[in-house]
């Protein structure tokens, strides 16, 4: 059966570079942006160029090295911002400019003082002065997580009219829950005229942790693109996280979805976006953490020892991790001694290991982990009383 493709749009070079601390040169933007090149995103959004000369020149280098992504520039509904973008993107082998405007009741009143008539005109004015530089045009309605869903048909439809390629549908304050912001995908494939000439688009933010679950949602309700960051890195509390999105797809919806992506990468440019950006990955993050395939309890241990599958359901090599780890605590049983120790070149035998274990616990009970070179003085100290 074939399998419909969903579209991974990275923007971690955009708003993954809005929190705080996380700055990138341009040198370290161009090595991630190859990175991502490789890793086989669909889209990079490289920037925001009117926000800064850095910006610009960012976004002009990326355009110039990649050499099979889409190459996009964030702008908003305003003709300089998105003459700025398509000045920046003029190297780019596939250029997108990525314009829109906020359609939330919250922000039409309180961002722009404004009408939704006046909303609707800027927004297909955008969209058409964007066309003028570009062929494949984005875009993003704001705030489309609190907007009332009629409204924002009316004015995706007018951005399809307008010469939209893809419609963004942003969950930008993270306040949909996952069987709400799928209806809303839902309608809009059902309610605007000529949907099918655009590609409906997620971009999830994870206030509530739920960026990840409405970003499934929304490809099951129609969505053929997904917009993400490595890590999940973003503002406030981050995005949908690349990593998590893609795994979901090929482990658990593979035989309805699929994406280019290389996934034996993930692991290492998760820990060089971590790196470059200075934004440690907390150890518990699904599929890129350091304890994502690591094993402490004693239960799970003997488990993973005898079948990997017991305890682990992705196999860690598929995403760049060379095995899954036993870590030696004191919630640790017997197999795990005896498997570390065999690792170390000790290799214990019942009556050998029980005396070992005795003095095993004792250890683990004074310190947090027990490390290889603990192991290796502790079984050397009793080498000659267990003859090993």
């Amino acid at each position: 059966m074939a399998t419909d493709k969903i579209d991974i749009f990275d923007t971690t070079l955009r708003d993954g570079e809005q929190v705080p601390g996380c700055k990138l040169d341009q040198h370290q933007k161009m090595v991630i942006a190859e990175r991502l090149d490789n890793l086989g995103v669909d889209i990079i959004e490289a920037g925001f160029p009117i926000s800064s000369p850095g910006d610009f020149k960012s976004v002009q280098a990326i355009s110039k090295i990649v050499q099979n992504a889409i190459v996009c520039g964030l702008s908003r509904s305003v003709e300089k911002d998105i003459k700025c973008a398509a000045e920046a993107l003029k190297y780019a082998k596939r250029p997108r400019i990525h314009t829109g405007i906020g359609t939330s009741d919250m922000h039409i009143k309180y961002k722009f003082n404004s009408t939704k008539d006046d909303i609707i005109q800027r927004a297909s004015a955008a969209v058409k002065y964007a066309k003028s530089f570009v062929e494949d045009v984005e875009f993003y309605a704001e705030d489309a997580g609190r907007t009332e869903n009629a409204f924002l048909a009316k004015v995706c439809e007018v951005a399809i009219k307008a010469g939209a390629t893809v419609l963004n549908i942003p969950d930008t304050t993270g306040y949909c829950l996952p069987h709400e912001y799928g209806e809303k995908i839902q309608y809009l494939k059902e309610h605007v005229t000529g949907i099918h000439k655009a590609k409906l688009s997620t971009h999830c933010h994870n206030d509530l942790g739920l960026a990840t679950a409405n970003s499934i949602a929304g490809v099951t309700a129609g969505a053929r693109q997904i917009e993400c960051t490595i890590n999940g890195i973003g503002e406030r509390a981050g995005n949908t996280a690349l990593e998590e999105v893609v795994m979901i797809l090929q482990h658990r919806m593979g035989q309805y979805y699929h994406t280019e992506i290389k996934t034996p990468q993930l692991n290492n440019i998760s820990r060089a976006v971590s790196d470059m950006m200075c934004m440690p990955v907390q150890p518990n993050k699904a599929i890129v953490g350091d304890n994502a395939f690591a094993h402490s309890s004693g239960i799970h241990q003997d488990g993973v020892i005898k079948n990997r599958a017991n305890y682990e359901i992705i196999d860690p090599r598929s995403v760049g991790v060379d095995h899954s780890s036993i870590v030696l605590t004191a919630r640790s049983g017997r197999a795990a001694l005896a498997y570390r120790a065999k690792e170390i070149g000790f290799n214990l035998f019942k009556n050998e290991l029980d005396i070992a274990y005795e003095k095993f616990i004792e250890l683990a009970d004074q310190i947090k982990e027990v490390k290889e070179k603990d192991l290796k003085l502790m079984l050397s100290s009793l080498f000659t009383q267990v003859g090993v």
